[in-house]
């Protein structure tokens, strides 16, 4: 299960677990990160504290993951969360080509520009199971567009 913190990751994750739960089988949360510069950049000039600290932020956004989809990690399924540096669709394929194994990602609806899904689609050698994000109300769409930060200041 890849897990990046958007609305429709945060959606899949909820399934994931749904799944692991109905087979009776370990969950593997999975995300994936690199270093904002790239890799040949940091491959020029490597400073380990660095990358250290863009681990801890990936490990962060995990956890805070778990916390908005479920609001903790489940006690009743087993859990196993990784945090691995490198290309996500690159990753998730390498964790998930294993027997028995299903990887669960999230999908924006209508989007055009989705490299992770279409990457695992393809290269994956288990089942992928692709799960959309929620619908927001088209109201509540409406007024989001054209809030402003003051709107969101407490008064």
């Amino acid at each position: 299960m890849g897990v990046s913190g958007s609305v429709a990751s945060l959606a899949a994750l909820r399934a994931a677990v749904a799944e692991a739960r109905n087979s009776r089988r370990e969950l593997t949360a999975v995300i994936a990160w690199e270093v904002p510069e790239g890799r040949v950049l940091y491959f020029r000039n490597p400073d380990p504290a660095w990358a250290a600290h863009w681990a801890k932020q990936a490990r962060q956004r995990l956890d805070l993951a778990f916390e908005e989809a479920l609001g903790g990690t489940p006690a009743d399924v087993p859990v196993r969360k990784l945090v691995v540096r490198g290309m996500p669709g690159k990753v998730l394929r390498d964790v998930a080509n294993q027997e028995g194994h299903v990887l669960v990602v999230g999908a924006r609806l209508k989007s055009r520009w989705a490299p992770v899904r279409s990457y695992v689609r393809w290269h994956a050698q288990c089942p992928v199971l692709t799960v959309p994000a929620p619908r927001c109300p088209m109201r509540a769409a409406w007024t989001l567009r054209r809030a402003a930060a003051e709107d969101f200041v407490k008064r």
